[in-house]
């Protein structure tokens, strides 16, 4: 046996970090000398391009041989013989780099903005031979391979070499798309990692399976976004909130397919006259109750309903159906199972090493850091990702409140301020400056939602203004200070007056959304017919009151799925909603009014057009607190396009209740959510009602008891 070198025993040992220094072909005293590790290997044979061939030598038992290539030639191939069994195999280690010098000026800048055109495992030819180019960002490992279906999940069959900045790299000739795999790595100290999955991959594993999965995301259907003002300020956006695993189940309580899913929910959201369907997390997950807000694997939708190209059937069924499409993006944090990003390469690489900046306390994940080129690259990356491969129309930004500060949820000294001694994360605030500026540049048709809970200035406000840049804000004081309200008992309301009006003092401050989202249903807090006061007629007419009272409040809108047929229950991610309820005229009821409430809101200019304008906004009625009675005017930019909006949360009758208006005539009743079509007692204006003179035109209306009425005035 040849005494061999420690470059040898370094890649039988599996810890060489260069092997092309040692494998494929080399110049050796004027001769081609090919190297080769074939485990199990019995008999190694060299082709050359004519179909020469030439007996590679066992040079150690484990498999390692080598020998002359015949003709000096470097394309060649390797004949080996494994029992009665001879295979014709491609050598990775002849083959040239797969990034360029380009990419990795790039990459070490931090402004490679299509991470994924290169990292990940991408299907391709090289030299006309197909096979996967397998990249990975380990910076801090001693050594990285590929394991796969393509090499028995051996460690010491495809070690990978390191570029520039310490990106991982390798061609495996005829892997192809479908092949499961992961990265084998060791750490600088020597440490073998649990084996990790691919921070790229584009697809994956259920769980609780974790290999990454290659997939071709070239050959993606080129989307088409929704129409270019589908998010506009002006437009109407009255979005769908949806778990995709409890939506609609089937059979025995099993997941429909992304497939079924686009055969049905498309066509009902839109029925249901929503704007929007926001999708809650869709990246793959491991623990299904995270309901995907913990994920691993941020560029592969979840393979729990189908593969990539049936995710993207999704969103094109519902643009078909005039439907934008926004994700919930969850950029603030990730879990720590041993098989995702942390502690990828050994060393704190995607999250802060410091717990104190590293980990949430309150749901036990990691937290990016936004201080590091790479992680920040990887994170905006991927949003433009989901726009660029799947033509989504907006994402929402998931606890931006957590990302925003460092003193988030931690005790006092359990937190490092910044560099001026504050509390505020100015690495986080330059991600989402970058991150707003990165979409809204690179897809102008597309938006932004923030989820965020505090006072914090100008989420909304463009980023050379010194905003964040986020498109929207959920409004989650509108939210909370409501639910509030409408929670108590009638006659306690009118102590509580100020919590609708407080809404209205800071409800132009930002371009908002009025969310009765998931975490409005789940954890106790019941659903939003259960938090409702009184006896069963009296709690489904204060909540068509509410939906009324919501739908005519300034603000974009979002109901989370089951809302909008007062489900009872809360909402239970292992189950369908309640869709059952729909055979009870209560439920029902309520569907049909949210059916017409998104309908009054897409097609009435007045409700919608300045919805983030203070002009488009007046109160008529702000100071009637034990009547429980509000009444407001909506505009829209002609003087005439105007819709007066009442809503009584007393259960009394008013009659004859003095409202004045800017216009003279007839004013059409044109929504009654006390109407007996939606389940109410029928107490209206009969359609219409005509102005009288006092102080200026005055209307003399009949208020139904816990409802809202809408009225407009004639055109002319």
């Amino acid at each position: 046996m040849t005494k061999l070198s420690a470059e040898a025993y370094a890649i039988l040992e599996g810890r060489h970090s260069d092997p092309f220094q040692y494998l494929g072909p080399h110049k050796e005293d004027g001769q081609t000398v090919v190297r080769a590790f074939l485990p199990e290997a019995e008999k190694v044979d060299a082709i050359a391009p004519h179909g020469e061939a030439a007996a590679l030598t066992r040079i150690h038992d484990d498999g390692l041989f080598a020998g002359v290539l015949p003709n000096g030639s470097t394309a060649y191939q390797l004949r080996a013989r494994f029992g009665e069994k001879v295979v014709d195999l491609d050598d990775p280690y002849r083959f040239p780099p797969v990034l360029t010098d380009y990419d990795l000026y790039l990459l070490g800048e931090g402004t490679h903005q299509k991470l994924y055109e290169k990292l990940g495992a991408h299907p391709m030819e090289m030299e006309g031979v197909p096979g996967v180019a397998f990249v990975v960002f380990a910076p801090n490992a001693r050594q990285v391979s590929v394991v796969g279906d393509f090499n028995f999940w051996n460690p010491r069959r495809h070690p990978m070499r390191v570029r520039g900045l310490g990106y991982w790299e390798l061609f495996i000739p005829h892997a192809a798309q479908g092949d499961r795999y992961k990265f084998n790595i060791f750490s600088r100290q020597g440490e073998h990692l649990p084996l990790k999955s691919d921070p790229l991959a584009f697809a994956a594993e259920i769980r609780p399976s974790t290999a990454s999965v290659v997939f071709d995301e070239e050959k993606l259907p080129r989307p088409r976004p929704a129409s270019v003002d589908i998010n506009s300020l002006n437009g109407p956006v009255s979005i769908y909130e949806v778990h995709l695993g409890s939506w609609r189940r089937k059979g025995n309580n099993e997941w429909l397919t992304y497939r079924e899913m686009a055969e049905q929910l498309p066509a009902y959201a839109h029925d249901m006259g929503f704007t929007h369907i926001e999708f809650l997390p869709v990246s793959e997950h491991p623990f299904d109750g995270s309901w995907g807000y913990q994920p691993t694997g941020l560029f592969a939708p979840t393979s729990r309903f189908g593969g990539p190209e049936d995710f993207a059937a999704l969103i094109e069924a519902c643009h078909a159906q005039g439907l934008g499409v926004w994700l919930d993006w969850v950029p603030g944090h990730f879990p720590d199972d041993p098989h995702g990003l942390g502690r990828f390469d050994g060393t704190a690489l995607y999250e802060h090493a410091n717990p104190l900046q590293g980990r949430h306390l309150d749901w036990g994940t990691l937290i990016y850091n936004y201080g590091r080129t790479e992680a920040v690259n990887f994170l905006v990356s991927n949003a433009l990702f989901w726009l660029d491969r799947y033509g989504i129309d907006g994402l929402r930004v998931d606890a931006v409140a957590s990302m925003l500060y460092l003193d988030y949820s931690r005790p006092a000294g359990e937190w490092v301020p910044n560099r001026f001694g504050g509390r505020e994360n100015l690495d986080a605030i330059a991600f989402l400056r970058r991150f707003n500026t990165e979409v809204f540049g690179q897809f102008p048709h597309a938006t932004t939602a923030a989820e965020e809970s505090t006072a914090w200035p100008q989420v909304s406000r463009p980023v050379e203004f010194g905003g964040l840049g986020f498109g929207y804000k959920w409004n989650m004081g509108w939210m909370h200070d409501t639910l509030k309200y409408i929670g108590k008992e009638p006659i306690h309301r009118q102590y509580h007056h100020g919590d609708i009006l407080f809404g209205l003092h800071y409800a132009f401050s930002e371009n908002f959304i009025l969310p009765l989202s998931h975490d409005e249903v789940v954890h106790g807090k019941r659903s939003i017919l259960g938090r409702m006061p009184g006896d069963d007629w009296q709690r489904f007419a204060n909540l068509r009151a509410y939906y009324g009272f919501m739908f005519g409040h300034p603000g974009k809108k979002l109901l989370f799925m089951g809302c909008e047929f007062a489900q009872s229950n809360e909402w239970n991610h292992d189950h369908s909603l309640d869709w059952h309820l729909l055979q009870q005229a209560p439920h029902a009821g309520v569907q049909s009014l949210v059916r017409d409430l998104n309908w009054l809101y897409r097609e009435t200019p007045a409700l919608h057009e300045l919805d983030c304008d203070p002009s488009g906004f007046d109160w008529l009625v702000a100071d009637d607190s034990h009547g429980n009675v509000f009444a407001w005017l909506r505009k829209g930019r002609d003087e005439r396009a105007r819709c007066l909006v009442v809503t009584n949360f007393s259960p009394n009758v008013y009659h004859n209740y003095i409202v004045h208006v800017p216009i003279a005539g007839t004013w059409r009743e044109v929504l009654n959510t006390d109407s007996s079509h939606y389940g109410g007692s029928n107490v209206g204006n009969v359609g219409e009602v005509k102005t009288l003179e006092g102080m200026g035109p005055e209307l003399r209306l009949t208020i139904p008891p816990l409802a809202t009425i809408f009225l407009v005035p004639e055109s002319h």
